[in-house]
């Protein structure tokens, strides 16, 4: 895809709601990939080979990780059947069934006890919720690097936090050994050409970008931001913005879908997080 001007102002007034910063510059071919990042949620019927995945695998390995900890580990389901188990615990989403390939990885602490124990040393360490950050954040950077490795390839992803849904029973159905828990899944596969999402709209830079100390975002911004939020929806057939979203996320424990128990689970998976 040319990354000349033209294009990026086609995308960034996608992603900013018509309001992208005037002083952008050009984007080379990385950038203009990362800009136009989107959802895929539908799928066409063709597969993913082996070696294409072990591509993306090698780009997921090549993310930064917190002292070379490493702290991760990738599942990857082609199973039908697998699949549908899986979609069951994680929102019964039915993209989740028809990805060719589902990856869920995983905070992989159950490697670094094996290492250990193998040398007759303790594993204290795993124990705190810093070691559980690490393995949270160090599978997200190798996610985020999977899913720009597969749309540089022509593939389509979507993240899944609903595999934190019910994740004991999704760590009994993947065998996970005490030590490893599912962060995120990504369904994977060659878009729908005939598929309606595009480029969603992100806040503007004023309201995220702080420059040397926090401050609060002015509510005008929000509303326009929920405004072009609005608008995006609209032209798929739906009336929601992001305010509503939000509220109706942050209202109650209720709205987290089970994830509320996450800290329980945790502990009862072999990462107590003191």
């Amino acid at each position: 895809m040319s990354d000349g001007r033209g294009v990026t102002d086609n995308v960034l007034g996608q992603r900013y709601g018509g309001g992208a910063p005037a002083s952008i510059a050009p984007a080379n071919e990385v950038i203009a990939l990362l800009q136009r990042h989107r959802s895929v949620r539908s799928f066409t019927d063709e597969g993913i080979d082996d070696d294409t995945v072990t591509l993306i695998v090698s780009a997921a390995q090549s993310a930064a990780t917190s002292s070379n900890m490493q702290a991760w580990s990738v599942i990857e389901v082609r199973d039908p059947d697998h699949k549908a188990a899986i979609s069951v615990l994680a929102g019964d989403q039915a993209f989740i069934r028809q990805a060719p390939v589902f990856l869920i990885f995983v905070a992989d602490w159950a490697r670094h006890r094996g290492v250990a124990e193998h040398r007759g040393e303790a594993a204290e360490g795993v124990e705190y919720i810093e070691s559980t950050l690490v393995g949270f954040i160090d599978a997200a950077l190798a996610a985020q690097n999977a899913t720009i490795a597969a749309e540089s390839l022509g593939l389509g992803a979507v993240y899944v936090g609903a595999v934190r849904n019910r994740p004991e029973e999704l760590a009994d159905l993947l065998e996970l050994p005490p030590g490893a828990f599912p962060v995120m899944g990504m369904a994977l596969g060659h878009p729908d050409p005939t598929d309606r999402a595009g480029v969603k709209p992100r806040l503007p830079q004023d309201v995220v970008r702080h420059r040397e100390t926090y401050r609060p975002a002015p509510d005008e911004a929000i509303v326009a931001y929920d405004d072009a939020v609005r608008t995006y929806y609209a032209g798929q057939g739906m009336s929601h913005g992001w305010i509503g979203t939000i509220l109706g996320r942050i209202r109650s424990a209720t709205t987290l879908r089970g994830r509320e128990k996450l800290r329980a689970a945790l502990e009862r998976r072999g990462l107590p997080s003191k």
